[in-house]
C-alpha cells in the first residue's frame, strides 16, 4: 500500500517552529527545507511538511484556516508510557499547550497543541493486550 507519510500543515513561522520542534526533540531532512518549508521527521517515513501559511495555501482553493483553528489530530505511537510523557513535557516546556491526558490501562496517551494550535496526541498502547485481543477474535 502506502510507504511514505507526509502530513502538511500551515504555520506562521518557519523559525519558530524550527525551534520548538527541535526542543521537543524532533530533527529535519534538510534536504526537503527550504524558505516556505521545513520537513519534520517523525519516524522513518513518516514526515510533516510544515509549510508557511502562502506555500500552504497553494496547494489547494480552499481558505486556510486561522492559526489555531484545529482541523485535524496528529497520532504518533511511543515505545512506552515513559516516552509519552517525555515527550509532551518536552512540548510543554518549549511553549506548548498540554491539552489532555487519557489513561486506559492498556493504552495511554497524551495530547499538546503546538505553537500555531496544531493537535498532537502521543500514544502507548499494551501491544501484549492488543495480540491477545486479536487471538480472541480469529478462535
Amino acid at each position: 500500500m502506502h510507504q511514505l507519510m507526509f502530513v502538511n500543515l500551515p504555520v506562521e513561522d518557519l523559525g519558530r517552529s524550527r525551534s520548538f520542534f527541535t526542543e521537543v526533540g524532533y530533527t529535519f531532512n534538510d534536504d526537503f527545507c527550504d524558505g516556505s518549508a521545513l520537513c519534520l521527521e517523525l519516524g522513518p517515513n513518516l514526515h510533516a511538511m510544515l509549510l508557511d501559511r502562502g506555500h500552504f495555501a497553494s496547494f489547494h482553493d480552499s481558505r486556510v484556516a486561522e492559526p489555531g483553528t484545529v482541523e485535524t489530530l496528529v497520532c504518533l505511537s511511543a515505545p512506552s508510557r515513559e516516552a509519552v510523557d517525555a515527550v509532551v513535557d518536552r512540548a510543554v516546556a518549549a511553549g506548548g499547550t498540554d491539552v489532555r491526558r487519557a489513561d486506559h490501562g492498556m493504552m495511554y496517551g497524551r495530547t499538546y497543541a503546538d505553537l500555531d494550535g496544531h493537535v498532537w496526541e502521543v500514544m502507548w498502547m499494551d501491544r501484549d493486550w492488543t495480540d491477545r485481543g486479536a487471538t480472541r477474535e480469529r478462535a
